[in-house]
């Protein structure tokens, strides 16, 4: 397909690159302008839903998980409180 248009396209090499350059511009436009306007709303990119674990819609505001006040029986091997926790010296 890209040979035949190669092909078809006139004034030598110059117009060639010119009329290839302007192809792919007027393609990309009309992509831009046209296609991916009509599609956007057919497309799940703002279709979001945050679940909890198991699973169930988060009843938070927004459908966000709110954290609970009461720490997890797993302990977290990092500080949470801080951001730049010193690194552990190894036992020797």
């Amino acid at each position: 397909m890209y040979a035949w248009i190669w092909r078809k396209l006139p004034y030598g090499l110059a117009g060639k690159i010119t009329g290839s350059v302007l192809l792919a511009v007027v393609a990309v436009a009309l992509l831009w302008i046209v296609v991916f306007p009509w599609a956007e709303p057919l497309l799940p990119f703002d279709d979001v839903q945050v679940t909890q674990d198991s699973g169930v819609p988060a009843d938070g505001p927004g459908g966000l998980t709110v954290p609970s006040a009461t720490p997890s029986h797993e302990e977290i091997p990092y500080d949470t409180e801080t951001n730049n926790t010193p690194p552990s010296t190894p036992s020797r």
